[in-house]
């Protein structure tokens, strides 16, 4: 009787041990595969502009090309800017793979002089879950 028992309590924990072992390779392999087939958002040419220098009251204009570079559709959800004198355009349906699209940039210099570093965030259904694009440039003051 006692012998059934213990043999019981082996049959039991070998299954556990097994039952673990197996979930913990198959969830691997799983994250590994989604992970790879994720959005990628890849910048055409840079995800910096130099505008160069303007004059003061300007407003600068650039467009940022981008592709999906992953499996399944990119989602744009947010893009925020580090100050209200810039604002961005961006699309709102779903990038499909191998897609490219943009974001139009706008960066109204009126009452910015000096050198001038301007960051877009762009929020999206990738990881990291956010990039950043850069204006940059001088703005020199207007004659009065």
């Amino acid at each position: 009787m006692m012998r059934r028992k213990i043999n019981w309590i082996w049959l039991l924990a070998g299954c556990t041990i097994l039952m673990v072992a197996c979930g913990k390779s198959g969830e691997k392999g799983t994250d590994e595969s989604v992970a790879s087939k994720m959005p990628v958002m890849t910048m055409v040419d840079s995800a910096a502009y130099d505008f160069g220098t303007v004059t003061e009251g300007e407003v600068v204009e650039h467009t940022f090309q981008f592709r999906n570079d992953g499996e399944f559709p990119l989602i744009l959800n947010n893009i925020t800017s580090s100050c209200g004198c810039t604002t961005p355009e961006w699309p709102k349906e779903p990038i499909g793979p191998q897609e490219t699209s943009s974001i139009k940039v706008r960066f109204d210099t009126k009452n910015k002089t000096g050198p001038q570093v301007k960051t877009i965030t762009v929020y999206a259904n990738t990881e990291p879950a956010y990039a950043e694009l850069k204006l940059r440039g001088v703005v020199n003051a207007a004659e009065k």
